[in-house]
């Protein structure tokens, strides 16, 4: 286990000694000063720009600026860290992913323990995947995908946006309840990934459904189906793949994490301020547009959330053979 710097345990230390009046005179005037939200992944992306929207909702409901600081690498644990070493006093926050549930059973040891180190705040959004396929593959659903798949074993090359990613995760999801055979082809990112499957490299890919969508109007690329458990509302004619497949459910998703002795009173802050930003009709909108819908979790929903998606893909990690590169 890594230890900790001395300058973020005297932090710990100093939280953890407080009476409970100072404690809860803290809660009260949070924030005093601006919030750090810790992104584990680089500017410009569909996670950083939905980071931002909401940041942007916080600093105004908080009354405090929320600054986004992108932390990338690591498939997220360097941020992580970051956040883990930081006072638990509610002014530096992570940007939780399901890249956070999964490297439990991707990385063979890590110098924290996510579901012990971090205290989940609220659940914010959640990200539509789609199956999409080349137009020249003879598919046109999900049951059609899966027995052609199975007429032509290890010919369809899957790809995806990197290993042990969702887009990666979903498809190996599918390999385990159907049975299929499918190659996997990993990128490194979603743009070069779209650039092969339009031109007819790779044939299939899990993807996030802001980076298709230009495509699938086009007709450059068919979709079969979305992973999450209800239909996208830019696609409403898309089944989902559970219509087809029962009990088959994946997406991404995102929420707020605090260090561990983080204030109580400070968390319930955080989360009412969230679900108060979540459910302006405005941020709606501008989430939707990035395939992502409002989804207000509260702590203990969250968490439970979390940990069992933390169980589910460990099965399917352990199932693929998959290690983070």
């Amino acid at each position: 286990m890594m230890k900790l710097p001395r300058r973020a345990f005297l932090h710990l230390a100093a939280a953890a000694a407080l009476p409970l009046s100072a404690r809860k005179a803290l809660a009260q005037a949070y924030p005093t000063r601006p919030v750090r939200l810790i992104v584990g992944y680089a500017a410009g992306g569909t996670a950083d720009i939905v980071a931002r929207i909401i940041a942007q909702r916080l600093t105004e409901r908080l009354g405090q600026p929320v600054v986004v600081e992108n932390k990338p690498g690591a498939t997220t644990n360097i941020a992580t860290q970051s956040v883990i070493g930081a006072a638990p006093d509610g002014h530096t926050l992570l940007y939780v992913t399901a890249a956070n549930a999964t490297n439990a059973s991707l990385y063979s040891s890590l110098p924290f323990n996510f579901m012990r180190d971090i205290v989940p705040v609220a659940g914010l959004v959640e990200f539509t995947l789609v199956l999409v396929v080349n137009a020249a593959l003879p598919v046109h659903s999900i049951s059609e995908f899966v027995a052609y798949a199975k007429a032509n074993p290890g010919k369809i090359n899957m790809a995806s946006f990197g290993v042990g990613s969702t887009s990666h995760l979903s498809g190996e999801l599918l390999k385990l309840v159907t049975g299929i055979d499918t190659v996997h082809v990993p990128y490194r990112g979603g743009a070069p990934m779209i650039t092969d499957l339009v031109s007819g490299q790779v044939q299939a890919a899990f993807d996030a459904l802001p980076e298709s969508l230009p495509h699938i109007r086009t007709g450059a690329l068919r979709p079969l189906a979305v992973t999450t458990a209800a239909r996208a509302e830019s696609l409403p004619d898309v089944p989902t793949i559970g219509d087809t497949i029962p009990g088959y459910e994946a997406s991404s998703w995102a929420g707020l994490g605090a260090p561990r002795g983080t204030p109580p009173a400070v968390i319930e802050t955080l989360r009412r301020e969230a679900a108060a930003a979540l459910a302006d009709p405005a941020i709606r909108t501008r989430l939707n547009d990035f395939g992502s819908a409002p989804w207000p979790l509260g702590p203990d929903a969250f968490g439970a959330y979390i940990a069992a998606e933390t169980e589910k893909w460990a099965k399917v990690v352990k199932f693929a053979g998959v290690r983070a590169e």
